[in-house]
């Protein structure tokens, strides 16, 4: 405790804590919920309220809720969680920067913590939110099996939530349109295979990412239907799926175990992201069957615009979803939220197709650094 915090008074923070837990004007709460915003003993709290309704500051209404008397304190910044998904993925990294550059702009205070690819962390880190007390919590974490652990930690707590990519309980959804995403790629898929092929294709290898759940895995089903759209003749016997974990190192495994049994001569690969795209390609290019495929990327990352830009490549394209652009639509959401204004269940972003021939229209000022892109894929394993 500094010289100055010797002249608090224990007491009267605890009263201002529940003071400021009425964040509106007009809200009624119950005692539960101003134990949970202002995690005090409930005993402590029933105290304070006795105190601060015997003085008029706050009202009683009915037998267990309660309502300020007086206009609602000014309160402090808004204190946000952001549980990032990993330093592994550029698409993370491009997520993470914009959601803190548009929270400096907007004034709120933001707690990043790292959930490094792991359900296990995100797990802590949604205790460290609680801990805490932020205000609302955006959540990137991939694993499906856990995400209703971590709703029910920050839901109990009192403490919205905004889902990133992977669909939380209770949580207002903000990413991709998942199944316009995947049929935009299907669809350039079919188009390029009868252009160049003729239409003929001996096997369709599509790359999951399982532990993301069923949302995220209606990319892969548009991007059939897609395919299908154009190529109707695609039977089922000639797809494949592969489990790459949306990871290079995975991809390029499961590739390289796959090719040792296929010998189809026009194979086409799509994968649920962009370093999944990329190892599959690196495999096929290993046994020298590069001119055998073509492949199909989701989130048109560095790495992918990248590998666009390298004659002759064999990725036809990656759908972009703009995620240096996520940050001021997600705090946009996120004050929308905490001022109690409606808000929709999920909100989309806009997909486009970005191709070696478009590349330079959308990424006019892409400053990539020339050198190994397998190597920075690679870097975190």
């Amino acid at each position: 405790m500094t010289d100055k915090d010797r002249y608090l008074t224990a007491t009267l923070l605890r009263a201002c804590d529940v003071l400021e837990a009425f964040r509106t004007e007009g809200e009624l709460l119950r005692l539960s919920q101003l134990t949970a915003r202002t995690n005090l003993s409930k005993a402590t709290v029933f105290r304070i309220l006795h105190t601060l309704v015997h003085r008029q500051l706050v009202e009683r209404v009915n037998t267990n809720e309660y309502r300020l008397a007086i206009r609602p304190l000014k309160r402090r910044p808004y204190r946000l969680g952001y549980g990032a998904q990993s330093t592994e993925f550029s698409f993370s990294r491009d997520v993470a920067e914009s959601i803190r550059r548009a929270a400096s702009q907007e004034g709120v205070d933001l707690l990043v913590l790292d959930n490094r690819y792991s359900p296990n962390t995100a797990v802590r880190n949604a205790d460290t939110f609680v801990r805490e007390r932020v205000d609302l919590v955006v959540e990137f974490q991939t694993n499906e099996s856990v995400a209703p652990v971590v709703s029910l930690k920050l839901l109990e707590a009192e403490i919205p939530l905004i889902a990133v990519e992977i669909p939380h309980p209770g949580a207002t959804y903000y990413g991709a349109n998942n199944y316009l995403a995947g049929l935009i790629g299907g669809r350039h898929m079919g188009r390029w295979a009868k252009q160049n092929w003729g239409g003929a294709v001996d096997e369709v290898v599509l790359l999951e990412l399982r532990m993301a759940g069923a949302l995220p895995a209606s990319r892969l089903t548009g991007t059939l239907v897609g395919l299908r759209e154009v190529l109707p003749g695609i039977q089922d016997r000639q797809v494949v799926y592969l489990n790459g974990n949306g990871q290079f190192g995975r991809s390029l495994e499961v590739l390289r175990k796959h090719l040792g049994l296929s010998r189809g001569r026009h194979v086409l690969v799509s994968a649920m992201n962009d370093p999944s795209a990329i190892g599959a390609l690196r495999a096929f290019e290993e046994v020298g069957r590069a001119e055998n495929c073509v492949v199909m990327g989701q989130n048109a990352s560095p790495e992918a615009r990248a590998e666009l830009r390298r004659p002759a490549t064999r990725l036809i394209g990656s759908v972009a979803y703009f995620p240096e652009k996520y940050g001021e639509a997600i705090i946009a959401l996120a004050m929308d939220i905490l001022h109690r204004k409606p808000v929709p269940p999920a909100v989309f972003v806009k997909h486009q197709l970005i191709t070696p021939e478009n590349l330079s229209h959308y990424y006019p000022n892409d400053t990539l650094l020339a050198g190994d892109i397998d190597a920075l894929l690679l870097r975190s394993h």
